[in-house]
């Protein structure tokens, strides 16, 4: 099986309950994370996932450990289910948006849980705080393909960042950059004739304004164990396969920080190498959504809940 991984986005409030109630594996999950990040999120990391609020759930530095974790805790309570408590689940490859490679690579090896977390927490406060120094957005591009996108950020960059920081699906681009920029590229994208949605985020995320936080991230990354994962672990910004070498890949989730997140072409990737069935972690439905527009071929299995 193939197992894709949802990012930031995809949490809302009550995400991870239904699984804790019904996995002890997933609630030893939940419990781990409880333990480990204490109060430095303010609340229980499961007190987060499961009551909100939901203004406290949608900040970066909480966000992204609380769907790293909820994810986690849905693919041992999946793997628990079927049979495999050991681990040893039949993995072909697995894929994850963004933080989702972080649960990617656990899936496949690489990282332990306790790790992962730690620097998944440090990527997501580390973002908040350079999106804070930085006024930044993004800008979602409905009907627009590379050459256009790339098009409109050339006549609305001038003095500023604007560049393509999701290539999320055929049809599907988002640009990050500075708030001003993004402001006179949705202006850009009308004039085109396509449709251009200001998005609710922190700041210019997978954008040159995020090299404070990969230099963190990079500081953390030298510090934490990783080796080669043993199955195949697509990268987002290569959308091909991590190379099994442990400085490659934590060099390519520096990359990621400051480059453009390359989902649909990883997913191309997947479905033209490998025939398999395809399962979406908690929480949400958002990669397989992503799926119908990028291979209408490939039906993706969501497990939101048990």
């Amino acid at each position: 099986m193939v197992i894709l991984c949802p990012g930031q986005g995809a949490q809302s409030v009550g995400m991870g309950r239904a699984w804790r109630a019904a996995s002890a594996e997933a609630r030893a999950i939940f419990d781990q994370a409880d333990k480990i990040l204490g109060t430095r999120l303010g609340s229980p990391l499961s007190t987060l996932c499961f009551e909100g609020p939901e203004e406290r759930l949608n900040r970066t530095d909480v966000s992204q450990p609380a769907i790293f974790t909820v994810s986690i805790a849905c693919w041992k309570g999946l793997i628990a289910a079927g049979g495999f408590g050991n681990g040893e689940a039949p993995i072909a490859a697995t894929a994850g948006l963004s933080l989702g490679e972080y649960t990617a690579l656990v899936l496949g090896g690489s990282m332990a849980f306790a790790d992962a977390l730690e620097l998944v927490a440090l990527r997501g406060r580390a973002m908040q705080d350079a999106a804070e120094a930085s006024p930044g957005g993004m800008v979602a591009l409905i009907g627009a393909d590379e050459s256009q996108a790339d098009d409109i950020c050339a006549k609305a960059r001038g003095s500023d960042v604007l560049v393509c920081a999701n290539y999320n699906a055929p049809g599907q681009i988002v640009l990050s950059g500075h708030k001003v920029a993004c402001d006179r590229a949705a202006g850009v994208a009308s004039e085109m004739g396509l449709r251009a949605t200001p998005l609710t985020v922190a700041g210019a995320f997978h954008s040159p304004l995020m090299q404070p936080a990969a230099d963190r991230l990079a500081a953390a990354l030298a510090r934490t164990a990783i080796t080669p994962a043993k199955v195949t672990v697509v990268s987002n910004v290569t959308a091909q396969p991590h190379a099994a070498d442990s400085a490659s890949i934590r060099q390519r989730l520096v990359d990621q920080l400051t480059s453009p997140v390359r989902w649909s072409q990883s997913c191309q990737w997947l479905t033209s190498t490998i025939k398999a069935e395809y399962h979406e972690l908690a929480p949400g439905k958002t990669l397989a959504g992503l799926m119908r527009r990028i291979d209408k071929n490939t039906k993706v299995i969501t497990h939101d809940e048990p």
